[in-house]
């Protein structure tokens, strides 16, 4: 038996067959409504959800019913994973039941051990490392509206947390320039800079955001405070300086577009000016959710 096609992270695939996936999800988008590929009738994924979701919920749901197969979506707590049964007999269990597994979870060693054991493809719907479902769909929206993303400029300002690493695992992969702008105490792990920097990424790190959002194609951002983080009233304090608002967005590319992977929280991290404005996309990501979806799937499931 050959080994599954997992998909843990942006820097555990090469940047063919990523760009491969998003060819792949594009042709789909194109197709629209046109009939389901046969080869996934009777296909099956379970989705299992420690953590509450919108877009991963809806859009893996809807993807691999538009590509002919069906979902189990599973809470924790309604599964005896959340009665004490360990994480690798929970995946050789279902793995004897469905042909991929798609978990949004809170530790990434979850999403490891999940793998380590599973013998049908694993997907990361969100760990506290990485979002690369979301990433895949946010250079998919990118280059929808401004081409090739390769020698583009983005920035990002706020925390340095598990979208920001798989941003800088994009700008290795996808070959643009990426700019961080973070405090110092949320800076991104040094581990994933360390990884950028051995791979000669063109990624550089700031404290002034107006600094890494200068002359940029795009400017990015996410929640101060996310499920699980401590100490918010800090958070918001370090933070508050990072707020994409009018005039930050101002030192952009007259053109740049404003991204977020959403929830926003409309005047903490970004005024309701820009996100409502007419350079943002978030409402374009959130829809090429599905359509990347869709292409880690069918690369998954081969």
């Amino acid at each position: 038996m050959s080994a599954p096609r997992h998909f843990l992270d942006l820097d555990e695939l090469e940047a063919g067959t990523l760009r491969s996936i998003l060819d792949l999800a594009g042709e789909l988008k194109s197709n629209g409504a046109a009939p389901a590929r046969p080869r996934f009738a009777g296909k099956a994924v379970a989705m299992i959800f420690d953590r509450p979701s919108t877009r991963t919920r809806v859009s893996f749901e809807l993807a691999i019913k538009g590509l002919g197969g069906d979902a189990v979506v599973l809470n924790a707590k309604d599964m005896q994973l959340g009665r004490g049964e360990s994480i690798a007999d929970t995946a050789r269990v279902l793995s004897r039941y469905v042909d991929a597994i798609m978990i949004r979870t809170d530790h990434h060693a979850k999403l490891v051990e999940l793998a380590g054991a599973a013998t049908v493809p694993v997907i990361n719907g969100l760990t506290d490392r990485s979002h690369p479902c979301q990433i895949m769909a946010d250079v998919m929206t990118f280059e929808a509206h401004r081409g090739p993303i390769r020698d583009r400029t983005l920035a990002w300002t706020g925390d340095g947390n598990n979208v920001a690493t798989s941003w800088i695992h994009a700008a290795q992969r996808f070959d643009f320039k990426l700019r961080l702008a973070c405090p110092a105490e949320l800076a991104p792990a040094p581990e994933v800079l360390a990884w950028a920097a051995e791979r000669q990424a063109r990624v550089q790190l700031f404290t002034d955001p107006r600094e890494a959002v200068r002359g940029a194609d795009a400017v990015m951002t996410d929640v101060w405070v996310s499920m699980g983080d401590g100490d918010a009233e800090r958070r918001r304090r370090l933070l508050t300086p990072y707020r994409v608002d009018e005039a930050l967005l101002g030192q952009a590319e007259s053109d740049a577009l404003f991204m977020h992977c959403l929830p926003a929280h409309r005047g903490e991290e970004v005024t309701a000016g820009v996100i409502d404005g007419g350079r943002s996309v978030v409402f374009d990501q959130a829809e090429n959710r599905l359509h990347a979806q869709k292409g880690i799937l069918a690369w998954c499931l081969g």
